[in-house]
């Protein structure tokens, strides 16, 4: 039994099922990102542990108490929104004392809480400004330390970072994962960011159609995706997936490629874990960091192949380039070295790292190796 409990948790709206039997089990002090794209579920189901959304079946529970029909203001948890709700009549101060207040929380308490918060957060010069008067990274800052005072069981973000800029939100990711070391709280965050995912997290439910696709460590979800899906939405870039004959080739199972110049290519595999699937068709996958220039290739792995190929497009992105071959019908990207001399329509050596490739099946869409 976890601190926070997800048992064959459903939600339907009429006849539309919109998150199926769910399964999750939540350490105290872990901090888990339900990641997917829009529509996938992940909100409903934080709003399913906030109480705001009744749960059609199964049960949620936090410390071994059942949750279902408790209202949200019994459950001891705290939110942070997407839009930060702050009230913009008052100051800041009151903003995150509000919550307190209401707890009946007596006022030296609240004054304690509200300075330690303060200066957790480095907000201490705004507790007299009003909402209005804030950045959308301070206005974040308040929402949180509003969160912080409650001193929950458990914290729920719901896209906290999705309305601020670029270089903010990397900021402020920085100082969510800060916060999360340094207080060690229970944390269930919704983005439909996969670097925010991979970053900060200690688990990912990754979500799809109202399922769970795969639940695991960051390390797992990257390396071992469980699916197409999963491997196709972890990663920037994504990973590449392009089809595949697995043939026999020196005596060990190796993938047939079609090259946009009308050759093939047989990439030997690192193990022997497709040879009883010799002739049949797979969809392979490789990350962009696993096919390189040959001599940007891993001197550790024994299972560097080099497939020379022709080059469709090269993308310098300042400490890499990323150079694009057509593979299988299908654009593969390579992730270079930044001073590698390679240009667009030459035919050049392409350095696979097999010890990374995975093969799914064409029409389960699930990982076979």
């Amino acid at each position: 039994m976890g601190f926070l409990d997800i048992k064959q948790a459903t939600k339907s709206y009429g006849s539309l099922r919109v998150l199926h039997e769910t399964d999750i089990s939540i350490e105290e002090g872990e901090f888990l990102v339900l990641v997917g794209p829009s529509g996938c579920g992940k909100s409903t189901l934080l709003n399913m542990i906030a109480g705001l959304e009744d749960i059609t079946s199964g049960e949620i529970a936090i410390k071994g108490k059942s949750m279902n029909g408790v209202k949200p203001a019994d459950r001891n948890i705290a939110m942070v929104f997407q839009s930060y709700a702050l009230y913009p009549n008052m100051t800041v101060a009151g903003n995150i004392s509000f919550g307190m207040e209401m707890h009946g929380i007596a006022k030296p308490e609240r004054e304690k809480r509200i300075g330690q918060v303060a200066d957790l957060l480095q907000i201490s010069h705004l507790l007299d400004r009003k909402p209005g008067q804030l950045s959308g990274g301070q206005r974040q800052r308040v929402a949180m330390g509003r969160a912080l005072v409650r001193e929950p069981d458990v914290f729920l973000f719901d896209e906290p970072l999705s309305n601020l800029d670029a270089k903010l939100r990397v900021d402020m990711r920085t100082e969510i994962k800060k916060l999360h070391q340094k207080l060690g709280t229970t944390i269930v965050y919704v983005t439909h960011d996969q670097i925010e995912a991979l970053t900060l997290s200690t688990r990912i439910a990754v979500m799809f159609g109202g399922y769970v696709q795969q639940l695991g460590t960051p390390k797992e979800i990257y390396d071992n995706p469980a699916n197409m899906f999963v491997a196709g939405f972890m990663g920037s870039p994504s990973m590449n997936l392009f089809p595949a004959k697995v043939v026999s080739a020196d005596g060990r199972p190796a993938a047939e490629v079609s090259l946009a110049d009308g050759k093939t290519a047989a990439i030997p595999f690192a193990s022997d874990a497709l040879s009883s699937s010799i002739g049949k068709d797979i969809i392979l996958g490789i990350r962009p960091e696993a096919i390189t220039d040959k001599d940007g290739a891993d001197r550790n792995s024994k299972a560097v192949h080099i497939v020379d190929a022709p080059v469709e497009v090269t993308e310098p992105a300042g400490s890499d380039t990323f150079v694009v071959s057509q593979i299988g019908g299908k654009d593969v990207t390579g992730r270079f070295r930044a001073d590698v001399a390679v240009k667009a329509g030459e035919v050049f050596p392409f350095a696979f790292n097999m010890e990374k490739a995975v093969a799914f099946d064409p029409k389960t869409e699930k990982r076979i190796a």
